[in-house]
C-alpha cells in the first residue's frame, strides 16, 4: 500500500469483487491530495479491512492470519508485552531459528528489524486485520499485565492514610505500583472501545467499562488499592485529593499506546468511600461523515439541505447518552469552517475541531449559555453550535439569531421531533419566533450494531410474527451470535436511529396556532418524514441491529401514526384506504358510518355489513435501499382486508312521528 503499489492492490480489489473500478477511481483521488495509503481511504469509504488485509496479503504474497487469531504461550513469552504493543505484532508461533506474526502492515521494515533484533530469529510475517490485531494483544496480555502489576503491590497495597493528610495521599498516588495500576485500566478500557470506566468501591474493588452502551467487567481489585486509585485519578484530572466528602469534577489529557485521550472524571461518595466515572473521548471521533452514524436514504440529502440554507435553528434530541453532541460535531464537520466563521459555546468542551472557536460555559462566573450566546452574535458569526438549549432567554436569543441570518445548531431533550415544538413553546418562547427560526429537527436514539462477521438471518415464525408484531419486512431479520472479532457479543459499535422533521410553509402555520403534537406529527408524516420506529425497523430489515435493540423504542410507536402494511407508505388517522396502493384500511356503510369487525349490520342505519373480499396484492414497491420500513401501530387492525360492497337497495329512513318536531 505504498505509492508504487496501489494499483496492484486496486486491481487485486476489483478482482476479488471488493469494490468498482469507480470506487479505485475515486480513491486514487483522493490519495493524490491526501496522501495517504489506498487501503486506509477506501476503510474509509466503507471497504471492511478484512478484505484490505486478504488482498494485501495476495499482493505480497505472504500468508493471511484470520480473525481468530491464536498465539502459542511459547511464542508470547518471547516478545515483551510493551514491545508487541508498541510495534502492534502479535508472536503467533516460534521455532528455534524463527518467529511467526501477525501484522496489520507488513510493510513497516523498521519494526520487523528491531523485532529480529530483540528475540534473535528470522521474522515470518502474516497480515491481520488491525481490530484483530488489537483485540488479541490485549486478551493474550492483559491476564500477564494484571499479575505483574497486582505482584509488585505490597499487602496492604498502601494503607489509607488519615483523613487531611495531603502528603500521604499524594505519595500513594504515585507510587509506581499505583501509576501502573491506572494505566493498565485505561489500556483495557481503550483496547475494548469503552465509552467510560467505572471505580466502584467494595470488597474487592469492581472495574467495570461500557462498551456499546452495555456495562461489562474489566477486573477486579484488593479493596486497599482503592484510596491510592482514586488519589491517582484525581491528580491526573487536576481535583483536590484532600476532598472525599463531596461531589468533584475534573478532566485531563492521557496518552494510551500512542493514542492521546481525553478524561472527564467525576467523583461522588459512596459506602463510605469513593465512586470514580472517567469518561473517554477520542479526539479523532470529532466531525465523522454524518453516514457514519446511520443516516440514509431521503434523511441525509435534506438533512445536508437544511445545513445549507445559511439561517435558521436546526436542532438534534434525544435523552441523554443518545450521540446528540457526536451528531451536531459531524454536521459541523460537513460545514465549510474555511470561509465562515464558527463558534461553538458547549459545557464541557468535549471534543476538538479544526476551524472551529469553542467557548466554555461557565456559570458560576456568571456566563451562561444565554449571555455567551449574546456575546457571540457581536463576534460577527455566521454559525454558532449552542450546547443546550435549557431556558427561554437562551431560546429567544437563538431564535432571534436565526432571523437575523445566522445559522444555529443546538440540542433539546425530548422524546421525538414533533414533541420538541410543544417543548420549546411549553419554555416560554413566543410562537411566531419558533415558527420563524426554527428550520429542521432531528430525534435521535442509539443502538448496538451487529456484527458483520457472525451475524445470522432468521425467519420469523407466524406465532413469533403474532408475538413481536413485525411488520412484513422486518419477518426476514437477523440475530446475534458471537464470534472472536466482537467477543462473543454479536455486535460490534452503535448506528443512530433517526426522525427528520423538516419546518415547512404548512408546520409554521401548525406552530403559529400552537396545533397539538398529533397534528404536528400528522403533517410530517404527509411530507414523507419517518418516525423513529420505522427507521428502527427499516435497520432491523437491513440485518444493522436486532429486534431486541430497539425493542425499547416499540413503546414509542402506539403514539405514532400508522403506515400501510402493505407498502409501508406513511398513513393518518382518518384515512380510509392507502393513497399509495390502495388498499382499504377501515370498513363503512353506504351511510358513512364505520362499521367494525364482526358486525352484521350498520348500527347507525341498519343496513346488512358490505361483505369483504381478500385484499388485491399491492403493487410492487420499486427496488431501494430507502425504502421506509412500516411503523407497529394499534391504530389499525392487523387484519383489515379490501372491501367491495354488494349491491344493497338504498334505505329510507322511517318517517318521524307528528308528535316529534326537530330542533
Amino acid at each position: 500500500m505504498t505509492r508504487a503499489t496501489p494499483r496492484v492492490l486496486g486491481r487485486l480489489l476489483v478482482a476479488a469483487g471488493a469494490v468498482s473500478d469507480a470506487d479505485i477511481d475515486a480513491a486514487l483521488d483522493e490519495q493524490r491530495r491526501t496522501r495517504e495509503r489506498l487501503g486506509e481511504i477506501l476503510v474509509r469509504r466503507g471497504l471492511e479491512p478484512e478484505a484490505v488485509a486478504r488482498a494485501l496479503a495476495a499482493q505480497l504474497r505472504i500468508p493471511f492470519a484470520g480473525p481468530s487469531l491464536a498465539p502459542a504461550p511459547d511464542a508470547l513469552r518471547l516478545v515483551d508485552a510493551a514491545l508487541a504493543r508498541r510495534l502492534r505484532v502479535l508472536p503467533l508461533a516460534a521455532t528455534e531459528r524463527t518467529l511467526r506474526v501477525a501484522m496489520a502492515d507488513p510493510l513497516d521494515l523498521a519494526a520487523l528489524d528491531d523485532l529480529q533484533f530483540q528475540t534473535g530469529r528470522r521474522i515470518e510475517p502474516a497480515v491481520a486485520v488491525p481490530a484483530a490485531v488489537e483485540r488479541a494483544l490485549a486478551e493474550a496480555y492483559a491476564p500477564r499485565d494484571v499479575q505483574a502489576v497486582l505482584g509488585r503491590l505490597p499487602t496492604p497495597a498502601v494503607p489509607a492514610p488519615p483523613a487531611g493528610s495531603d502528603d500521604d495521599l499524594r505519595q500513594a498516588a504515585d507510587a509506581p505500583p499505583i501509576i501502573a495500576l491506572v494505566e493498565l485500566i485505561l489500556q483495557r478500557a481503550a483496547a475494548a472501545r469503552a465509552s467510560d470506566v467505572h471505580i466502584e468501591p467494595g470488597a474487592p474493588v469492581r472495574v467495570r467499562a461500557r462498551v456499546d452502551g452495555v456495562l461489562r467487567e474489566l477486573l477486579r481489585l484488593p479493596d486497599h488499592t482503592a484510596p491510592a486509585v482514586v488519589s491517582r485519578i484525581k491528580i491526573m484530572a487536576g481535583l483536590d485529593i484532600a476532598v472525599k466528602r463531596r461531589p468533584q469534577d475534573g478532566r485531563g489529557t492521557v496518552r494510551v499506546d500512542g493514542r492521546e485521550l481525553w478524561l472527564r472524571v467525576s467523583t461522588l461518595p459512596a459506602n463510605g468511600a469513593e465512586k470514580v466515572v472517567l469518561r473517554l473521548l477520542a479526539p479523532d471521533h470529532a466531525g465523522q461523515p454524518l453516514v457514519d452514524l446511520g443516516l440514509g436514504g431521503r434523511d441525509l440529502p435534506r438533512l445536508l439541505d437544511l445545513l445549507g440554507r445559511g439561517h435558521g435553528v436546526f436542532l438534534v434530541t434525544g435523552p441523554t447518552g443518545s450521540g446528540k453532541t457526536t451528531t451536531l460535531y459531524a454536521a459541523l464537520g460537513a460545514l465549510d469552517r474555511e470561509r465562515r466563521n464558527v463558534v461553538t459555546l458547549e459545557d464541557p468542551v468535549e471534543y476538538r475541531l479544526a476551524g472551529l472557536t469553542q467557548v466554555q460555559v461557565h456559570r458560576k462566573a456568571g456566563l451562561g449559555f444565554a449571555g455567551a450566546l449574546r456575546a457571540v452574535l457581536r463576534q460577527d458569526p455566521d454559525i454558532i453550535m449552542v450546547g443546550e438549549m435549557r431556558d427561554r432567554a437562551t431560546v429567544e436569543v437563538g431564535m432571534a439569531a436565526a432571523l437575523t441570518g445566522h445559522l444555529v445548531l443546538s440540542t433539546l431533550h425530548t422524546n421525538d421531533a414533533p414533541s420538541s415544538i410543544a417543548r420549546l413553546l411549553d419554555m416560554g418562547a413566543p410562537p411566531y419566533l419558533v415558527a420563524g427560526g426554527l428550520i429542521g429537527i432531528l430525534a435521535q436514539r442509539l443502538v448496538r450494531r451487529l456484527c458483520p462477521d457472525c451475524r445470522a438471518p432468521h425467519t420469523a415464525a407466524p406465532d413469533e410474527v403474532s408475538r413481536l408484531g413485525l411488520p412484513p419486512r422486518a419477518v426476514r431479520h437477523f440475530h446475534a451470535r458471537g464470534c472472536p472479532r466482537c467477543a462473543g457479543e454479536g455486535y460490534r459499535g452503535r448506528i443512530g436511529i433517526f426522525e427528520l422533521l423538516v419546518v415547512d410553509a404548512r408546520m409554521r402555520e401548525l406552530i403559529l396556532h400552537r396545533a397539538p403534537t398529533d397534528a404536528l406529527r400528522d403533517a410530517a408524516l404527509a411530507d414523507g418524514s419517518a418516525t423513529l420506529g420505522q427507521d428502527a425497523w427499516r435497520k432491523v430489515a437491513d440485518g444493522l441491529t436486532t429486534i431486541d435493540e430497539v425493542r425499547p423504542l416499540l413503546s414509542l410507536l402506539a403514539d405514532e401514526a400508522p403506515a400501510c402494511p402493505d407498502c409501508a407508505a406513511p398513513l393518518r388517522r382518518e384515512f380510509l384506504a392507502c393513497p399509495r396502493c390502495g388498499r382499504t384500511l377501515r370498513r363503512r356503510c353506504r351511510c358513512g358510518a364505520p362499521i367494525e369487525p364482526g358486525w352484521r349490520c350498520c348500527a347507525m342505519c341498519g343496513a346488512p355489513a358490505p361483505a369483504t373480499t381478500p385484499a388485491p396484492a399491492p403493487a410492487p414497491a420499486p427496488a431501494s435501499t430507502t425504502a421506509i420500513p412500516p411503523a407497529v401501530t394499534t391504530a389499525i387492525p392487523p387484519a383489515v382486508t379490501a372491501v367491495t360492497p354488494p349491491a344493497v337497495p338504498a334505505v329510507t329512513p322511517p318517517a318521524l312521528p307528528s308528535t316529534i318536531t326537530a330542533r
